[in-house]
């Protein structure tokens, strides 16, 4: 306990942050008192340090090594520097979400690229991700910084890496600018600027609203009613002006949810997903009768979509993942905006197989990814992809990333044309289904505070493999990705399981495997099922939601969680 105590020490004398200094210098003086919860505390937080892949970095607020904070950040910077210097140099791009100490890291790092001898500019304010991401590109940038947990709870942040091709970082690139960040020395040591750095200006956004614009038909129907939630975030100005452009009307927001707020005080996470996070929209829904909710997360990189609904309890039902991607699919075919032969669409392997089959019959090529758009946005001739967890990829020549300010809009454009005609979301899936069969997915996550015991739970599947889920047999017990150029190995399982005539099941699937940005362990679970007639859909919807739920008791059994 003496070295990390110590170790406690020399991080104080080097932490330029009041806020976190003060915090450690409270745990020191109760840990030198002898109290266990401080020393326990600062073992923990002195107890490794946060890692750098490729998701960047993302963890808790707070002093210590294990922790976001100024001194995490400056290094990370200043280890990016190094991998850019290596590679002749250039313009990093920083944009920020409006969390907790997003701003000061966003400055440390233009100061940090500054001092390295680089270029840095800053977003002109709180921006969604999708803005950053177009801007690398757009403004020939080497590389893209932006300061943002996404969808974590309050008392989190990170820091997401892009390179000068406007996506995020894969292997090996993480791994050496991993290096270059355990290089750096002392922070004394890093070369600071007091200023230099550029502050762009609203013709960055501009530009963005423009490309976002174009993503609908210009003349197409746009009489559609739209309540908004951005989640506490960052979307509400953005996706207005965009949805204004555009030609729709805007959208009623969600009053308790419209401001950027860090603390996210109405929700538990800031999550679409997330029980009871769309509560208040369902509310805000119920007063003002639109046609349609979307929802952002609060850094609006991610879009869901919610719908009328009069057997559930709140009047709305919100679209799975998986449907608005087969959703936004099947619009881009119809419209004649992804071409036969020339286009190619991507989903991850956590994702329905249901895209899949919509390429095949409109002749349009499809690639399995790992889980991510860092892997999603490099497939070649990417003209559309998709991950269950509400990432939608619309306009990989702008943005090469999930983006949910041009999701909204081209679901927006969908919902209007569908209205025009007497329809609505709900009868394009019902066409789809009878087309392709009813591909029902669902989830089982477990969050974990203990992080070895989603080891211990991938483990036992592994050495205790189940023979049958929900009564289907498993067919087939494989690795994820095991080694194929397209998918390179990751820590997965995926289960493939006959059908049950009787129950009318044709197939099921199930994909198990850690989450990459949170202490989660992730069961994702899809059961296809035949349909011949519109009449025999209700049921089948039933059949489905039980062998589900049956998938779920099973799966959670087998992996001990």
């Amino acid at each position: 306990m003496a070295d990390v105590l110590a170790q406690v020490r020399a991080w104080i004398a080097e932490d330029p942050d009041p806020e976190t200094r003060g915090q450690l210098e409270a745990l020191l003086r109760a840990a030198d008192a002898g109290a266990p919860e401080a020393l326990a505390d600062l073992a923990e937080r002195f107890g490794g340090t946060l890692e750098f892949g490729t998701a960047g970095l993302r963890g808790e607020l707070g002093g210590g090594p294990l922790r976001m904070n100024r001194v995490v950040v400056m290094r990370a910077a200043a280890g990016l520097a190094g991998y850019l210097r290596a590679r002749q140099g250039g313009l990093v791009v920083i944009g920020y979400d409006a969390r907790h100490k997003s701003y000061d890291f966003a400055r440390d790092t233009a100061a940090v690229m500054v001092g390295a001898g680089l270029r840095a500019a800053l977003l002109p304010r709180p921006l969604p991700t999708p803005v950053l991401a177009y801007a690398i590109r757009h403004l020939g940038a080497a590389a893209g910084v932006m300061v943002t947990a996404s969808h974590n709870p309050p008392q989190d942040n990170g820091y997401k890496v892009y390179l000068g091709d406007g996506s995020q970082i894969v292997p090996p690139a993480d791994a050496e600018i991993a290096a270059e960040i355990a290089a750096v020395g002392p922070l004394a040591g890093v070369p600071l600027a007091e200023a230099g750095w550029e502050l762009l200006g609203e013709d960055v956004l501009e530009a963005y609203l423009a490309r976002a614009a174009g993503v609908v038909q210009p003349g197409g129907a746009r009489e559609l009613s739209v309540v908004y939630t951005p989640m506490h975030g960052v979307g509400l100005e953005t996706l207005n002006a965009a949805f204004a452009r555009a030609g729709f009307a805007v959208p009623v927001p969600v009053a308790e949810q419209a401001a950027p707020d860090p603390d996210f005080p109405t929700v538990a996470f800031p999550n679409p997903e997330e029980p009871g996070a769309m509560d208040l929209a369902f509310a805000t829904a119920r007063e003002a009768r639109p046609d349609i909710v979307i929802a952002n997360d609060p850094d609006a990189d991610r879009c869901a979509v919610a719908v009328p609904d009069p057997a559930a309890a709140s009047g709305w039902r919100m679209l799975r993942g998986d449907e608005l991607g087969a959703l936004l699919a099947a619009h881009l075919v119809r419209t004649g905006a992804a071409e036969a032969g020339q286009d190619v669409f991507a989903a991850s392997i956590v994702s329905s197989s249901l895209l899949s089959k919509l390429a095949a019959r409109a002749g349009i090529a499809y690639e399995d990814t790992l889980t991510g758009f860092k892997w999603i946005a490099r497939v070649p001739g990417l003209r559309y992809g998709y991950e269950e967890a509400l990432g939608y990829c619309v306009d990989p020549a702008g943005v090469r990333d999930k983006d949910g300010i041009t999701a909204a809009l081209l679901v927006a454009e969908l919902a209007a044309g569908l209205k025009a005609q007497g329809r609505a979301l709900g009868d394009l899936l019902d066409e789809i289904s009878l087309t392709h069969g009813l591909h029902a997915t669902d989830q089982l996550s477990a969050r974990v505070a203990d992080l070895s015991l989603i080891g211990a739970a991938m483990a036992r599947l592994r050495e205790h493999p189940p023979t049958a889920l929900a009564g289907l047999a498993v067919t087939t017990a494989e690795e994820l990705a095991a080694g194929s150029p397209a998918l390179p190995p990751t820590d997965g399982l995926r289960y493939r399981l006959s059908g049950d005539e009787a129950r009318g099941v044709g197939s099921a699937r199930v994909v198990v495997r850690p989450s990459g940005t949170e202490p989660k362990l992730k069961c994702y679970l899809e059961v296809v099922l035949p349909v011949d007639s519109a009449a025999a859909l209700p049921a089948a919807r039933d059949t489905a939601a039980k062998v589900l739920a049956e998938l779920k008791a099973d799966v959670a059994a087998a992996a001990g969680i």
